[in-house]
C-alpha cells in the first residue's frame, strides 16, 4: 500500500507575495488542505487561483481530528497543513499531527518559508547568533515564574505578544528591574505599515504612551 504524505506549508505573515513557488505547487497538488481558519487560507488560495478542498484544523479540534487524518494519509491521501500566517506548529496548531504522522511512519516534509520571529530577530539589532524562542507566555498561571527565568537568560529572548498585553509585559519587565534592558518590538512585519521600535524597556513604555499598540508583536529582548 502506498502511503500518502503530509506537507507543512508556511504562509505569508502579511504580504501575500511571500509565497514560494514550491509552496504553491504543493497546495495545487494536495488532495486536501488543512487550514487553521478556512476563511483566511481561502483568501490566499483565491489570490493564487488555487481550487483545492479545505478542512478546518485548529487548536479546538486538533486533538480529536488527528487520528482520522493520519488514517486518511496512510490510505494514500496527500495533505497540506497551513496556519493563518507563518509556519505551522510554531505557536500554532500542527505539532500533534506531525508527531502522530511520524509515529505512524508517514512521510512528513516542512517547506522553508515565512515565520515572524526570524525577521524580527535579525532586524532587532540585538545578538542573534544565540537566542531562545519562547512564543507566547502563559496568560496567568506560571507567567511570572517563566518571565523571571527568561530575564536571567544570557541569550537574546524572543516572545510573541498581543496588542492587549504588550503594555502589561513592559510593566512586568520594569517590575523586575529591567527598565534599561534593550528591546525591539516588531509589528506588521512585511506589511505596508511595518513598525520596528528599538530602545530600552522604559523608552518603549513612553513610546506607547503616545501611540496605542496595534497588531501582534514580536518582542526581542536582550540577554543579561
Amino acid at each position: 500500500m502506498n502511503l500518502g504524505r503530509l506537507d507543512i506549508v508556511p504562509t505569508p505573515i502579511g504580504n501575500l507575495k511571500d509565497m514560494t513557488e514550491r509552496a504553491l505547487e504543493v497546495l495545487k497538488s494536495a488532495d486536501l488542505i488543512l487550514a487553521e481558519d478556512t476563511r483566511t487560507t481561502g483568501k490566499l488560495l483565491h489570490y493564487y487561483s488555487i481550487d483545492r478542498p479545505l478542512r478546518a484544523f485548529h487548536l479546538h479540534n486538533e486533538h480529536r481530528a488527528v487520528d482520522a487524518i493520519v488514517e486518511q494519509i496512510k490510505s494514500g491521501m496527500n495533505y497540506a497543513l497551513c496556519s493563518d500566517a507563518g509556519t505551522p506548529a510554531i505557536s500554532d496548531p500542527g505539532f500533534l499531527l506531525v508527531r502522530a504522522c511520524v509515529e505512524a511512519g508517514v512521510d512528513v516534509s516542512c517547506l522553508p518559508g515565512a515565520t515572524a520571529f526570524v525577521p524580527a530577530l535579525v532586524v532587532s539589532g540585538l545578538p542573534c547568533d544565540r537566542f531562545v524562542f519562547e512564543g507566547f507566555l502563559p496568560h496567568k498561571k506560571g507567567r511570572q515564574k517563566r518571565l523571571q527565568a527568561l530575564l536571567e537568560e544570557e541569550r537574546t529572548v524572543v516572545l510573541y505578544e498581543s496588542p492587549h498585553r504588550i503594555i502589561k509585559l513592559l510593566n512586568e519587565l520594569v517590575k523586575y528591574e529591567s527598565s534599561e534592558r534593550k528591546i525591539a518590538l516588531c509589528r506588521e512585519l512585511s506589511k505596508l505599515h511595518e513598525e520596528i521600535f528599538r530602545g530600552t524597556v522604559a523608552e518603549a513604555i513612553s513610546h506607547f504612551d503616545e501611540k496605542a499598540p496595534r497588531g501582534e508583536f514580536v518582542v526581542v529582548l536582550a540577554g543579561v
